[in-house]
C-alpha cells in the first residue's frame, strides 16, 4: 500500500511533509517522504494499492496510555467487571490479558476514533494490583493484539485502596498501611530477584530460590524492563510513590497525578518517566480530586515533564480522548504538544515507542486521517488504517 498526497505529521524528530507519501509493507511502515522523492515513481509502479489522501492530515495512530479497556464490560455490571480482584491487597501475578474481552464494543469505538493502541489493566482497589498490558484495539484474540505484556506493574495509593479495605474491615485502611504493604512486597521481591540473579551467575555455589509466582511477576520490574505505574492523586501520595520507587531503584510512571501541576519544580528534581494526566472530563467525585483542573496537562508539559493525556476508560469513554486533548488546549496547552500527548509521548513514557507513537520505517502501520484538525470537537477521522489495513473510511 502507498498513501499519496498526504499532509503527514510523523512525530518522529518533528519531521513533516506538507505533500507526502507513506509506503506500507507487511503491516509496517516501509518509507515516508515528500511527493517529490525521486524513488516514488518506481514505488508507485510496483505497488498494487494506492490511496489518495487528497490533502488530509495524517497522524500516527493515537494511544491512550491508561485505560481499563475490555476489563469492565460494555453494558454489563458484575458479569463483566473483571478489573478489581479486591480479595487480596497484594496481587502482582494478575495479568490483564487474562481479563480483556476483545469483543467489548468499546474496542470498535476506540478504533473508529483513531485510537489504535492502549495500555489496559487492573483498577485501583488494591495497593499492588497486577500486570498491565499494551495492546492494539484491533483483533479478535488478545494473544495476537499484544504490543507488550507485561508493560508495567500497577500500584495504587490514596483513597481507593483505603475505602476498598475499610469496607472489609481489613488492612489497609490508612495510607501508612498501603505504603507498608507495597514496601513489604517490593522488599521480598527484591530479595527473590537478587537470589535468582546470584543463582544464575553461579549455579554451583547457590541454590535457585523456591518458585513464588508473586515475586516472579516482579522480576521485570527489578530488571527495569518495565516501570511501576502508580495510581496517585493527592500530593502526599505522589511523593510517597516517588519515595518508594527511589528506595527500591525501580522505574516509575505517575498515573492521574491530579495535584502534580502544583508541584512541577519538585517533580523536575526526580527521575520519573512521565505523567499520564487525566481524566479531566469527570467530576470531583472524591476529596483527593479537589484540585482537578483541565489546565494540568498544559502546565505539566510547559514545565518540561513528559506528559500524556488519558481517558481512564471507562471513567471517560475512550472515544473522547481527542476531546480531552482539545479541552487541555482550550485550557492553555500547546496544540502540537497535545497531539504529541496522544502519540509519541505516551509511547515513550510506557516503553512501547519501538512499535508505535510515530511514523517511522519499521514501526506498526497505524494511521489516523483527518480532513481538518483532530482537536476540533466537531471533527471525526475520515479514515483509520490499523496494522496496514483500512478499517474505517
Amino acid at each position: 500500500m502507498i498513501i499519496i498526497n498526504a499532509n503527514i505529521h510523523t512525530f518522529e524528530n518533528d519531521a513533516e511533509y506538507a505533500d507526502g507519501y507513506i509506503k506500507i509493507s507487511a503491516g509496517r511502515f516501509d518509507a515516508c517522504g515528500d511527493m517529490n522523492d525521486p524513488q516514488l515513481e518506481a514505488l508507485l509502479k510496483n505497488d498494487s494499492e494506492i490511496i489518495d489522501a487528497e490533502g488530509a492530515n495524517v497522524y500516527p495512530g493515537f494511544i491512550d496510555a491508561h485505560t481499563h479497556l475490555g476489563m469492565f464490560g460494555d453494558s454489563l455490571t458484575f458479569e463483566g467487571d473483571d478489573g478489581n480482584e479486591d480479595t487480596d491487597p497484594v496481587f502482582p501475578q494478575l495479568r490483564a490479558i487474562d481479563a480483556v474481552d476483545p469483543q467489548d464494543g468499546y474496542f470498535r469505538e476506540a478504533l473508529n476514533a483513531g485510537i489504535t493502541s492502549v495500555i489496559t489493566g487492573p483498577g485501583s482497589a488494591d495497593p499492588l494490583a497486577g500486570q498491565l498490558a499494551a495492546i492494539k484495539t484491533y483483533g479478535r484474540r488478545i494473544d495476537k493484539m499484544i504490543i507488550k505484556a507485561p508493560a508495567g506493574i500497577k500500584f495504587a495509593l490514596g483513597e481507593n485502596p483505603k475505602s476498598t479495605y475499610n469496607d472489609k474491615d481489613q488492612t489497609p485502611v490508612t495510607r501508612m498501611a498501603t505504603a507498608a504493604l507495597i514496601r513489604e512486597a517490593l522488599a521480598k521481591g527484591r530479595k527473590y530477584y537478587n537470589d535468582k540473579m546470584r543463582y544464575e551467575a553461579d549455579k554451583e555455589n547457590y541454590d535457585e530460590p523456591e518458585y513464588d509466582i508473586k515475586y516472579e511477576s516482579l522480576l521485570p520490574l527489578f530488571s527495569r524492563e518495565i516501570p511501576a505505574h502508580f495510581h496517585v492523586h493527592r500530593s502526599d501520595d505522589i511523593f510517597t510513590a516517588i519515595r518508594i520507587a527511589n528506595e527500591f531503584g525501580i522505574d516509575y510512571v505517575l498515573v492521574h497525578a491530579t495535584d502534580a501541576y502544583r508541584f512541577c519544580d519538585e517533580l523536575l528534581e526526580e527521575k520519573l518517566r512521565g505523567i499520564l494526566s487525566g481524566p479531566i472530563l469527570t467530576d470531583r467525585s472524591k476529596p483527593e480530586l479537589k484540585n482537578q483542573s483541565p489546565e494540568a496537562p498544559g502546565i505539566l508539559s510547559k514545565s518540561g515533564i513528559p506528559t500524556a493525556i488519558i481517558t481512564d476508560h471507562p471513567e471517560t469513554p475512550i472515544q473522547y480522548l481527542t476531546v480531552c486533548a482539545a479541552v487541555a488546549v482550550r485550557s492553555g496547552m500547546d496544540h502540537r504538544e497535545a497531539l504529541k500527548a496522544l502519540t509519541i509521548y505516551p509511547a515513550q513514557i510506557c516503553g512501547i515507542d519501538d512499535r508505535v507513537g510515530s511514523i517511522k520505517p519499521g514501526k506498526d502501520a497505524d494511521l489516523v486521517f483527518y480532513k481538518g484538525d483532530p482537536l476540533d470537537y466537531l471533527q471525526l477521522p475520515c479514515m483509520v488504517i490499523a496494522g496496514g489495513r483500512v478499517i474505517n473510511d
